[in-house]
């Protein structure tokens, strides 16, 4: 951190999730280690975790009520275009052109496995739904191309430097950037938290992925 002129400058590359006034116990509170789904190794797992992900996300309605978010920022807009990152299933995207007539999506991930399963499916072939490769750090699209770019559920994925990129370019190529992401407790209550989870950690894959994701989520004060 700098001082200049009495403002305080923050070195995003060292920030801690829980944002540049974090406690002692937020910062211990947080990991690098990749979770199932950054690692190359073990394929198996992390197609295991995307199901389950797609699976919990239809089982408590998360991609109707993502979509309802999604489609309430563009309410004022005949015909949306919007672009989802970092998809992992499509389930979002699916949600979003089965709620409304007309809108347009591009649903996207880094991972050429996801790609290449999303396309295998009904979104591969869906009129209005296009699937593509694409990296949320580096959006392969024209400046204000689309209406919304949304980002949910995966922005923890990223270390600091990265995600600073996807808020330059999700509002370069869309005039809103929606991001969904895990909610970071306060820290006695992370703490219950994650003690819940943790016996569980090494038998259900999802539930290890998500032990690491809450360490790696973002605080508002971060944000």
């Amino acid at each position: 951190m700098m001082n200049y002129m009495g403002i305080q400058i923050f070195d995003i590359d060292s920030m801690p999730r829980g944002g540049p006034d974090a406690s002692w116990l937020d910062r211990w509170l947080q990991t690098d280690r990749p979770e199932y789904l950054d690692r190359d190794d073990v394929d198996d797992l992390k197609r295991t975790v995307v199901r389950s992900l797609d699976y919990l996300g239809r089982l408590f309605g998360n991609h109707h009520a993502f979509a309802r978010i999604a489609l309430g920022e563009v309410a004022d807009v005949s015909d949306p275009k919007i672009l989802e990152l970092g998809s992992g299933h499509g389930g979002l995207s699916r949600a979003l052109v089965e709620s409304h007539p007309t809108v347009e999506v591009t649903v996207t991930d880094i991972e050429p496995e996801s790609v290449a399963a999303i396309a295998a499916g009904d979104l591969g072939s869906h009129p209005r739904v296009t699937v593509r490769e694409m990296d949320a750090t580096a959006i392969d699209a024209p400046d204000g191309f689309y209406d919304l770019a949304v980002f949910a559920l995966s922005f923890h994925h990223l270390p600091p430097p990265l995600a600073a990129r996807v808020f330059a370019e999700g509002t370069r190529v869309a005039s809103k950037l929606l991001i969904i992401d895990l909610r970071r407790l306060p820290s006695p209550l992370h703490v219950v938290q994650l003690a819940s989870m943790l016996p569980l950690t090494k038998l259900v894959p999802v539930v290890h992925d998500g032990f690491i994701s809450l360490l790696r989520a973002y605080s508002p004060s971060a944000l």
